[in-house]
């Protein structure tokens, strides 16, 4: 790293050598905006029953309903207009995802550095557990706890937390393992700090690059996860459709040439999962030092 840029004009710096990556990133801060924004910038609350009407059911795109209203997108098999049912979905999707990587990452990280410094048969006990879990495929372990405890927003996000931990774990072990073995750890413990203070304010910072990495692509996995799960019938509720249950909704009207009901939304997963992971890649080149 150039000790006369700071680190965030670094970071700016390697994304702007990049013009794909640079172009994902700013895609993804529109989605981030819009998925926020949605409530103010959709003309119809696509969970309020009052705003629907049976009537504009499977709407062609571009269509007009009887009230004038155009469905740019079309419309649903419940009258949704496919425009605001996206950027709520959107909405719930990017939260879920983001929700549920920071509770993982916390968990992982504490876990992680703990077993880092504490070694020995907590270290291996700790691993082993890890291993045990990375063993289980991530689809399989939430579709064995949605199907014990139900749908529920709070549940998915617990689900991804369970099946994502373990990744942070084994990331941060890794690094903080490395750092450990730095003369700045020795330098430290030789003045009277504390493990818990060496740990958290010395090793802490030097493991974070490489999480930031993990964390970015696993937000991406996390989205596409609780899609996959919601299409299975056991994500979020029917009231509260993310993009994977909106999939769901128009898979069956696929043949029947109602293709808009799932592939707008399918486009619309695509786009988000495609620039997180490119910009976790330029991430990854960015923060690595042996790649400078």
């Amino acid at each position: 790293m150039n000790p006369a840029l700071s680190p965030a004009r670094e970071l700016s710096t390697g994304f702007a050598r990049d013009r794909i990556a640079l172009a994902a990133f700013w895609v993804l801060c529109a989605l981030l905006v819009i998925a926020i924004a949605a409530p103010w910038l959709t003309p119809q609350n696509p969970y309020d029953l009052a705003q629907l009407d049976i009537l504009d059911a499977k709407l062609a795109p571009g269509a007009a309903s009887a009230a004038g209203y155009t469905y740019w997108l079309g419309s649903d098999d419940q009258g949704r207009d496919m425009v605001s049912a996206i950027l709520y979905g959107l909405r719930i999707s990017i939260g879920v995802g983001v929700l549920s990587t920071v509770a993982a990452l916390g968990l992982g990280l504490v876990i992680g550095l703990v077993s880092a410094r504490a070694g020995g048969w907590l270290d291996a006990l700790i691993m082993r557990i890890v291993d045990l879990q990375l063993s289980f495929p991530a689809i399989l372990v939430a579709l064995i706890l949605l199907a014990l405890a139900g749908q529920g927003v709070d549940k998915i996000i617990i689900a991804l937390v369970v099946v994502q931990w373990a990744y942070y774990a084994r990331t941060v072990r890794g690094a903080a393992l490395v750092e450990l073995k730095k003369e700045y750890v020795d330098a430290a413990v030789c003045a009277g700090y504390s493990g818990t203070r060496i740990l958290y304010r010395h090793v802490l910072p030097n493991v974070l690059p490489p999480l930031i990495v993990v964390a970015t692509v696993q937000v991406a996995h996390a989205i596409a996860l609780e899609a996959t799960l919601s299409f299975l019938g056991l994500g979020m509720p029917i009231t509260s459709p993310s993009l994977g249950l909106l999939i769901a909704n128009g898979y069956t009207h696929l043949l029947s040439g109602k293709y808009w009901i799932s592939f707008f939304p399918g486009i619309a997963l695509l786009i988000t999962i495609v620039a997180i992971n490119l910009v976790g890649d330029q991430l990854r080149d960015v923060l690595n030092p042996r790649l400078k």
